[in-house]
């Protein structure tokens, strides 16, 4: 039996950008200059027109002081990650 995991969240972790620069009061162009990544990759990854990279993810952890593993848990919200505990 072949066991296909949960479709990621992915706007679970659209929403937690938007969180994030909107906690801050961050705009695009304060962000891109923050994490070295172009506006539209911002705007795209917000408004959903692209899930982002490895590293795309890593330098917006870095840039609002999270923990990328805590940013990236989101991407399993509403099923268990992996390795979790059953409930």
């Amino acid at each position: 039996m072949t066991i296909i995991p949960p479709d990621p969240d992915f706007t679970a972790l659209r929403v937690a950008l938007v969180r994030l620069r909107g906690e801050r009061g961050w705009t695009f162009d304060e962000l891109a200059e923050r994490t070295g990544l172009a506006r539209r990759t911002l705007i795209d990854l917000e408004h959903g027109r692209t899930a982002g990279s490895l590293t795309t993810w890593h330098a917006l952890a870095h840039a609002f002081d999270v923990p990328l593993d805590r940013l990236l848990a989101t991407l399993c919200e509403g099923h268990p990650a992996p390795g979790a505990a059953p409930a």
